[in-house]
């Protein structure tokens, strides 16, 4: 790799947590924030008042994995905090200040996925969440509030909800702060001017009459008021509760200086060429396919193993490998297996199981979505892309296949029916749909052809793949197509990638991605937040901001 030095590594469990406390009670977990002020994952800056940096986020995704799969038995999630009088004052400023722009920027990008992943288990999952309020709540602190079904705030005249980035650091609400206000609390736009632009934020009654709570609760009933929602939301849920939980073990992943390597993934990396081939693996022999096999499996579980580990790979190569500005992705081993997988994940979706390995699928492959790398699918003899691993060519930006029809074994692709909406964007539409912009008869074309192996020319005539070189020819397109990339600016790659993945429907969970995380990206450039002068760098030292002010 890279360097072994400051590489961040995403996996954890809850023995190992140092900011979180995790309980159950029946239908109802509690996940409450005590941040070790000395625990921050990299020197130089203390995670005061429930502050949180990279490694709290990580630590929070962690527990949620665990909820969704170790206990199916809870139904509604309470968030709160185990500090006095405080909830969480956001994302650590220092750290942020000490921070490149692209960790700041990688930063927000896995607490966004991490916020929308708890809103993808409540509209998938029936998992409900409610924040407890139980102190004063800031920035990140209350868009992690607003990433939950119900806001209860504690109503002891001191303790108010804040989204004071604009006034205090000269940046934006950036994990989604500004887009859940307006899109999904339906905040009125002038309130929610104010809102914004005031460092001490709004308590009581006027935070429930803005739409900023959904209920302000005395001291003296908090508790009481907090549990008895909890249960109400349980109550409503449609989350089975029999069942055994599946005990996540530790994802076992193998490095090497150019390598990442895990049971069905493996990536390997050209520093010179700046690119990473991945090659995700079919089920290695008979995938388990009844239920009682499935879950004797648990972990092991072809899907889930293989969406842990993509997930974990995503996520390291993402933070840890920033020079590596190309992701070629191929896939090898039994198609047979993996359509396999996929009808016992349509058989079995309304198992509790099946559908949160559904959901970590989801997750993990929107996850591709939002990265900013180049990704190419290369389809070739030997290939497996079917079903569930056909979604990773039709996130690709380009996918080229090779047309060998007169080979002994040649390329081949098959569309199952998990490919027409079990793994939506976050702009809810499947990869399919998003190809061929809704139209009809595109996807009526390609829906004939489910279940059947497609040749290159079959792929090509539908469009679902861009192109289709012969023997000949192949090695040299592939090898152009890459040096060409090479040469292209980063910067604008990530720009043109970003806007061209999700064109024409937009949700909120895509304004948050594309519009708010570009105009932040850009704020987080400018010298009025990031300059020696500005007011990201100067927070805390008392002095006044030196702001240009050019409107631009």
């Amino acid at each position: 790799m890279s360097s072994t030095i400051n590489r961040v590594d995403f996996r954890t469990q809850p023995e190992h947590y140092r900011h979180w406390r995790l309980t159950f009670d029946g239908p109802v977990a509690t996940l409450a924030m005590d941040v070790a002020e000395d625990g921050g994952l990299r020197p130089g800056y203390k995670l005061k008042l429930n502050s949180y940096d990279l490694g709290v986020d990580i630590e929070l995704h962690d527990a949620l994995q665990r909820i969704r799969f170790e206990h199916p038995e809870v139904r509604s999630v309470v968030v709160t905090s185990m500090k006095d009088r405080i909830f969480c004052s956001g994302a650590n400023i220092f750290m942020l200040g000490l921070s490149s722009h692209a960790w700041k920027v990688n930063f927000c990008k896995f607490t966004n996925e991490t916020r929308n992943g708890i809103e993808d288990s409540s509209r998938h999952s029936g998992l409900k969440f409610i924040a407890a309020l139980n102190g004063a709540c800031a920035g990140g602190g209350y868009e992690l509030a607003l990433a939950c079904d119900q806001i209860l705030l504690i109503d002891d005249r001191s303790s108010a909800v804040a989204l004071p980035e604009v006034p205090l650091l000269g940046v934006l609400p950036g994990t989604g702060g500004l887009t859940r206000v307006t899109d999904k609390r339906r905040v009125r736009h002038d309130h929610a001017d104010i809102f914004c632009t005031l460092v001490e934020g709004v308590r009581g009654q006027r935070a429930k009459d803005w739409r900023l709570v959904d209920d302000v609760v005395k001291p003296a009933r908090f508790e009481a008021a907090v549990r008895e929602r909890a249960l109400e939301l349980a109550k409503d849920s449609n989350r089975q509760t029999d069942g055994q939980g599946v005990a996540l073990t530790p994802v076992q992943r193998t490095e090497s200086a150019d390598s990442l390597s895990y049971r069905y993934v493996d990536i390997q990396l050209d520093r010179e060429k700046r690119q990473a081939t991945w090659t995700v693996r079919a089920p290695q022999g008979p995938v388990e396919v009844e239920l009682a096999e499935i879950m004797a499996a648990g972990a092991a579980w072809w899907p889930l193993q293989m969406a842990r580990e993509l997930d974990d790979a995503i996520l390291s190569m993402r933070t840890n490998e920033l020079d590596i500005g190309t992701w070629i992705l191929k896939t090898e081993g039994d198609a047979e297996a993996v359509l396999a997988a996929d009808a016992a994940l349509q058989r079995h979706a309304d198992h509790w199981f099946v559908r949160e390995t559904a959901g970590m699928l989801r997750r993990t492959l929107a996850r591709f979505d939002v990265t900013s790398r180049s990704l190419f699918a290369l389809i070739e003899p030997g290939s497996c892309f079917v079903g569930t691993l056909l979604e990773l060519a039709l996130a690709a930006d380009r996918t080229y296949m090779l047309d060998n029809e007169d080979a002994s074994a040649p390329a081949q692709i098959v569309v199952g029916e998990r490919n027409f909406g079990a793994y939506p964007l976050v702009n809810g539409q499947s990869r399919l749909q998003r190809r061929f912009y809704e139209e009809t008869a595109p996807l009526e074309a390609v829906r004939a052809r489910a279940g059947q192996p497609l040749s290159a020319a079959d792929a090509l005539e539908l469009g679902l793949v861009t192109f289709a070189p012969d023997s000949i020819d192949w090695d040299d397109e592939v090898r152009m197509m890459l040096e060409e990339r090479r040469a292209l600016s980063p910067d604008a790659l990530t720009g043109l990638e970003a806007n061209l993945r999700f064109g024409g429907t937009e949700t909120m969970e895509t304004r948050i991605f594309g519009r708010l995380t570009a105009w932040q990206n850009w704020i987080f450039n400018r010298p009025n937040a990031a300059g020696d002068k500005g007011a990201l760098k100067l927070y805390g030292k008392g002095e006044q901001a030196a702001f240009d002010w050019n409107r631009v």
